[in-house]
């Protein structure tokens, strides 16, 4: 799938309140302010002394949007650093790809690349509270589901052992990457309306990966567990190619929806 027209264009005209936001995040990166930090008034007041009213709210508004400033009123208000979460950012993302799905194909192409080097990194480095939390998620698909609901969800789980690995990166970039790359499984059409259809085999095909690799985790064997995620990407994508063949989600104005 290509971007054209997706991405931001280089050397394209830009409107006055966009570069007035860029500024802002120049001060916050110059000044080396933090979270909590009030943006300094003096430079405030110097600023809106140059641009329009409308332009200075509009830069303050997209700032807000990306969450990086908020605003208070009141006595002690004024604008305000703020931390975007990791959440936001892959809400924000996500929005990207909205009307222009990727393929399967796509996605996979990155996983097979990054999840093994994610699962080898995490060899020796988790603590007790992260393998307890990533037992927990593992029980909730270890049973058989009640209904069709609660097996819909157990797909949805075990995608969310893979974001839980990698929210326990010590590579902040490897695993917000991952993490958005299951969130595009979550939400392409042609992805749920494979984890809409029954397959009781599949659950146990994820626990005879998942077990081995917290033992791999455990004993800091990263060539193993490196070797079994890449094997695991690779029979999960032929699995999502293989089935997405079965499955003609609908279609609108040419664009895949949700069943």
């Amino acid at each position: 799938m290509r971007l054209d027209g997706g991405l931001a264009s280089v050397g394209g005209r830009r409107k006055r309140s966009d570069m007035i936001a860029d500024q802002m995040r120049d001060l916050i990166i110059s000044r080396d302010l933090k979270p909590g930090d009030r943006l300094p008034s003096d430079w405030l007041g110097k600023l809106e002394s140059t641009v329009a009213k409308g332009t200075m709210r509009e830069a303050m508004k997209a700032l807000e949007t990306e969450g990086l400033i908020r605003r208070r009123t009141g006595p002690g208000g004024g604008a305000f650093v703020s931390a975007l979460s990791g959440d936001q950012a892959i809400r924000l993302v996500s929005n990207l790809f909205l009307f222009r799905q990727p393929s399967i194909a796509d996605i996979y192409a990155l996983r097979k690349l990054l999840e093994p080097e994610l699962a080898a990194g995490l060899a020796g480095k988790l603590d007790e509270p992260a393998y307890a939390a990533l037992q927990a998620m593992i029980h909730l698909y270890d049973h058989e589901p009640a209904t069709a609901e609660e097996e819909f969800a157990q797909r949805l789980a075990e995608l969310d052992f893979h974001s839980l690995l990698a929210a326990h990166s010590e590579n902040a970039i490897l695993g917000f990457i991952c993490i958005f790359l299951h969130k595009l499984l979550h939400e392409l059409a042609v992805c749920r309306a494979i984890y809409d259809k029954p397959n009781p085999a599949l659950r146990e095909v994820g626990l005879r990966f998942q077990v081995p690799l917290l033992r791999f985790l455990r004993n800091n064997d990263a060539d193993g567990a490196r070797a079994l995620m890449l094997g695991h990407m690779i029979e999960a994508e032929q699995y999502m190619l293989e089935r997405a063949e079965t499955v003609r989600p609908r279609t609108v104005s040419g664009q895949s929806s949700i069943i």
